[in-house]
């Protein structure tokens, strides 16, 4: 679903010549956040994607955040607000609450700064991420069962001790060193039209947004960002269809870096300014981009990260010129990864699981079998019962998964099988 923002009150959209002007970092913080963030940050490659470019007509780049250190772009804003601490606020330590990323950039930037940090994450935190970010040098809490029961136990962490809670994308601080990001696009892709970034809580949008359209505006150009959210977790359009950021229901989504609630509030003071579009996608395209990463580009990807990639394969982004997918982090889970690349073939239909009633006689499966091998799909699974709802006594029922090159070749298998007078029935996964 795609949500124009056509009601700006800054200087751009007004025609104006005067600089653009919203609430937040000024270009001058962002360059100074650059400088900054520097000091730990890598300046991840921008590689080009050739298939993707084909689907959009114009030249399409990645910019691989996934490469990060910690594996995201989190490392930027947790190091950057960390170094505005006071001397004072340093010998008292920090404080964050996150089931992932957040938790490592914090804990890695705390380490590198030289500050104590104590990270509370969900029971259930995946432990590839607890590991991390116990080895990035932190002391990790595990607390509640969800994340909201984890934010109240840090908030009484830093009440009881007097640590500073490190937010993850409503604060200036964290918003400037995320920007950092728009200020590398812009010189690594310097003629770039249109950036596709991830929204959660908005800091990374935000950031990339303001920076990018600031340094476009110093050059005397224009430069359109898309922001992209999970469908089962898109509170932006809703906020700014009411004009204040508003909570939302979250459904499970396999997208979990980016599945928030509820904007932020300084967060959607600037996206609504110079974000140009919202689009949302959903969990078989978030799944489908995955596996394209893996595939084409060789880039392992989280399903936040990807959702940009889900927004230029589904075509809900266009643009006249170049576009910059931004992929905001590779962090994810390998059994995570397992069920997702799984979906992604059955969204693909290059995975396909079939039930087939048969007759119970003789020589019925070799009679698939071959079928199949016919039609040169694989058989990947095959189980066959004589239970089931609505069978017949003299049936057996057929369920058959299937690999197959895609939609096409899954059709031609289907009907070769109705061909030969079976009623083959699509399972969804």
């Amino acid at each position: 679903m795609n949500h124009a923002l056509d009601d700006r009150t800054d200087a751009t959209a007004r025609g104006s010549d005067a600089p653009p002007v919203w609430p937040g970092p000024d270009l001058a913080a962002f360059r100074r956040a650059q400088q900054t963030v520097a000091a730990v940050a890598r300046r991840t490659p921008m590689e080009t994607s050739r298939f993707l470019g084909r689907l959009e007509g114009v030249p399409v780049h990645l910019k691989c955040e996934n490469l990060q250190r910690t594996g995201s772009y989190k490392l930027r804003g947790a190091y950057n607000r960390l170094s505005a601490l006071s001397a004072d606020e340093r010998a008292r330590g920090v404080v964050a609450a996150s089931a992932g990323n957040h938790a490592q950039g914090v804990a890695f930037a705390a380490r590198e700064l030289g500050i104590r940090a104590t990270i509370f994450m969900p029971v259930g935190v995946a432990l590839p991420k607890l590991e991390a970010t116990r080895a990035y040098g932190a002391d990790v809490v595990l607390r509640g069962d969800s994340i909201g029961e984890t934010l109240e136990a840090a908030a009484a962490f830093a009440a009881e001790t007097g640590a500073t809670i490190i937010p993850p994308f409503d604060h200036p601080d964290v918003v400037a060193g995320q920007g950092t990001l728009g200020l590398e696009i812009l010189e690594q892709a310097p003629d770039v039209a249109t950036i596709v970034v991830p929204i959660g809580g908005g800091g990374l949008a935000a950031g990339v947004a303001s920076a990018a359209k600031l340094e476009a505006a110093r050059l005397g150009r224009t430069i359109r960002v898309i922001g992209v959210q999970a469908e089962n977790a898109a509170p932006y359009p809703p906020s700014l269809a009411a004009g204040e950021p508003t909570a939302v229901p979250v459904v499970p989504t396999i997208a979990d870096g980016i599945a928030v609630y509820r904007p932020g509030e300084l967060n959607f003071a600037i996206i609504r300014e110079t974000i140009d579009e919202i689009v949302t996608v959903t969990e078989d395209d978030i799944a489908r981009a995955l596996l394209v990463l893996l595939e084409r580009a060789k880039l392992v990807v989280e399903p936040a990260g990807a959702v940009g990639v889900a927004a230029l394969m589904t075509g809900r982004v266009r643009s006249d010129g170049p576009i910059v997918a931004l992929l905001s982090g590779g962090n994810i889970d390998p059994l995570l990864m397992q069920r997702v690349i799984a979906h992604g073939l059955a969204a693909s239909d290059r995975y396909l699981t079939l039930r087939i009633g048969l007759p119970d006689r003789p020589g019925q499966l070799a009679r698939i079998a071959q079928l199949v091998a016919e039609a040169k799909a694989n058989v990947v699974e095959v189980l066959h019962t004589r239970h089931g709802a609505g069978m017949q006594i003299s049936e057996v029922a057929l369920q058959l998964s299937v690999e197959t090159r895609g939609p096409r070749h899954a059709d031609q298998l289907i009907e070769r099988l109705r061909r030969a007078g079976y009623e083959p029935q699509i399972m969804e996964e």
